[in-house]
């Protein structure tokens, strides 16, 4: 289990313990319009749209949500079922070889091409990963120091005090979906033929495992991901030119952490079924809104770098908190090679590479690559900066002290002075907020409190918090007072008519969403209290765009096509749902896009310019042809989400 999925687990049994106590659309790819100069004026805006509300949920690929969606009349979906990989009913369709993996003999090296590959027979048995078992404590078995405190078996009323991000009548979710197995480790027999799983994606849910249930966690890290993803020009097609086949999911989760690992297995390959009432309310805002099908994680990996390159279209990077780039400790530098006399297994599985060294570990397979695409795929890698590849702390705690201890052995990334999105919307006085489940409880608890209701901020995720690495940020009492909030206090906006134009929410690790830690409709939960809650103020809802994703895939299998951008991403298609008035009426986008898009979106709404000369957000709108409307003919480019939206109003259809 992850380090956040032990913090979450914590936070639940802790605060048992205490409570225990007690009882026609703009064309995105207009280039006159995105090329024309900007103009400079505050609280103006492009488009009718005055507030934009992005709300991130955890570790879902595109198709492990909507693999089998069929969208409105007259409308198209790349998919599962589309594809003819699997049939509506779930089970394996014609093309049901597309989707299928591969293992690969012992290599030297490092490598994310693979050759010499053999397909599985059956898949690898799909794991728990640590999905909490015990039917009345969904996430640790009873503490031995309180065995009589259930955690669960609270009254809703006192659950909704633990948790507030959720209406009343979904609090029940809280207290569900364990899943009754002896231990959290091991297969899932709850999947029906676990162990003779075809080589293809398979249904998650069934008649023993239901939609409301806690699954297993799997891999999803940055050079595993890029060795999952399997790029080669060798492997290109008119109508993938990259060449990547994502065909090594199950062999990389169970051969680089050794014979112990248990977060993975075949479990990559499992996906819901909306057409049997999986994640029903997604796939309601879906039918009624506009999704695209084509929207990926902007990085390689986990939470922590997709959630920096949401806030500043670039990576960040080991300094000496001045700014200055710097070595971080030697054991936090990432060796992928595998270790002598294993096939795959990371000699160091680490947080930072120099990736403008070709002879640091792992660098060289991805810049070659890079370089061989027909487009000018710059690693973007400037000398000397070991940039920041896994899940690492912000150098700040929540309440704007250094975190020394942390910064010390690596596990926390000194200050950094890389642009966000926050500095640009503050120097043109455009109100902005980043609104995290459980900051305030978290702030408490960086302040020294010992209040037991102040537990729950072990759930706050701070690698999600992109701010929380910014300087100007962090270091102004002011700036943190104005811009980084509670979902409370999103709430009280929402109510009382004083949204920022531009609000990023994140739910605290209960209902994110997150495998083995949160299950989706806890997340769905989460989604539908703010839509209602907007729904009550008419006044704001009319100028308002909510855009509902995730920040990465969780190391789940997609299908879709894949734009090599940089040395970090881009990974896997991953779901995004624009809900406004804007967006009314089932449309699929096919346009390429991935989380700086959001960024693009910001700027040209609000008339702001790229962040940095090297940011993402400089890359062009994508071009494409009719035949092939996925592949920017280009490359690289990402949209601006304009196009998911019906602006009349802008006067410019």
């Amino acid at each position: 289990m992850t380090n956040r999925c032990k913090q979450v687990a914590a936070v639940v049994t802790a605060c048992a313990l205490m409570f225990g106590q007690v009882a026609a659309p703009i064309a995105s790819a207009d280039s006159d319009r995105d090329e024309r100069e900007l103009r400079d004026h505050p609280g103006d805006t492009e488009s009718p749209i005055k507030h934009v509300i992005v709300i991130i949920g955890e570790n879902r690929t595109f198709d492990h949500i909507f693999g089998t969606y069929r969208p409105k009349r007259g409308q198209t979906v790349r998919n599962l079922l589309s594809q003819g990989i699997v049939k509506a009913d779930g089970t394996p369709g014609q093309n049901f070889h597309r989707a299928r993996q591969f293992t690969v003999p012992p290599q030297a090296t490092y490598f994310i091409d693979a050759t010499d590959k053999t397909p599985y027979v059956i898949l690898p048995a799909p794991t728990l990963g640590g999905a909490p078992n015990v039917p009345s404590n969904p996430f640790l078995p009873l503490s031995p120091s309180n065995p009589g405190v259930p955690p669960f078996a609270l009254p809703l009323a006192v659950l909704g005090a633990l948790e507030p991000g959720l209406e009343a009548s979904d609090l029940i979710l809280l207290t569900t979906g364990a899943t009754g197995a002896a231990g959290r480790t091991g297969t899932d027999n709850r999947i029906p033929n676990a162990t003779q799983l075809p080589n293809g994606p398979f249904q998650l849910t069934g008649p023993t495992l239901s939609y409301d249930t806690y699954t297993g966690d799997t891999i999803h890290r940055f050079y595993q991901m890029w060795q999952q993803t399997d790029c080669s020009l060798h492997n290109a097609t008119h109508r993938d030119p990259t060449g990547c086949l994502s065909d090594l999911y199950p062999f990389v989760t169970t051969t680089f952490a050794g014979p112990t690992a248990d977060e993975g297995g075949g479990s990559a390959l499992a996906f819901y079924n909306v057409q049997q009432g999986d994640a029903p309310f997604l796939k309601q805002l879906a039918d009624e809104f506009t999704m695209s099908d084509n929207f990926h994680q902007s990085f390689m990996g986990g939470t922590g770098a997709n959630h920096v390159m949401l806030g500043t279209g670039d990576a960040i990077f080991w300094s000496d908190g001045k700014g200055s780039p710097t070595a971080p400790p030697v054991s936090q530098i990432a060796n992928p090679n595998p270790r002598p006399g294993t096939n795959n297994r990371y000699t160091v599985d680490q947080r930072y590479s120099d990736c403008s060294d070709l002879s640091q570990p792992g660098v060289a397979p991805i810049v070659t690559y890079l370089k061989a695409l027909h487009y000018d795929a710059n690693p973007n890698c400037a000398p000397r900066h070991f940039y920041m590849l896994n899940n690492t702390s912000p150098g700040f705690l929540p309440n704007g002290a250094v975190d020394t201890a942390g910064i010390a052995s690596g596990s926390s990334l000194p200050p950094s002075n890389v642009r966000t999105i926050g500095d640009a919307l503050s120097e043109k006085n455009v109100g902005w907020a980043y609104y995290g489940g459980a900051f305030r409880a978290a702030v408490n608890l960086a302040n020294g409190s010992t209040n037991p209701a102040d537990l729950v901020g072990l759930a706050y995720c701070d690698i999600c918090n992109f701010e929380s690495y910014a300087s100007s940020i962090m270091t102004d009492p002011a700036a943190r007072t104005t811009h980084l909030k509670d979902v409370l206090d999103l709430f009280d906006d929402l109510r009382l008519g004083t949204l920022p134009a531009v609000s990023f929410v994140k739910p605290d690790g209960l209902l994110d969403g997150h495998p083995a830690t949160s299950k989706v409709d806890l997340f769905e939960a989460f989604v539908k209290n703010i839509l209602d809650r907007l729904d009550a103020n008419a006044a704001l809802k009319a100028t308002t765009a909510v855009l509902i994703t995730f920040d990465e895939g969780g190391g789940y299998y997609d299908s879709g096509f894949i734009q090599p951008i940089d040395y970090f991403g881009d990974g896997p298609r991953i779901p995004l749902i624009a809900v406004s008035p804007f967006s009314k009426g089932g449309k699929i986008v096919h346009s390429y896009t991935d989380h700086v898009s959001i960024l693009k979106f910001i700027e040209r709404n609000w008339r702001l310019k790229p962040l940095t000369s090297r940011s993402r957000d400089n890359l062009p709108n994508p071009r494409s042809r009719d035949d092939n409307p996925y592949v920017p003919t280009n490359m690289p480019a990402i949209g601006d989400l304009f196009d998911m939206f019906n602006l009349h109003d802008d006067g410019d259809d």
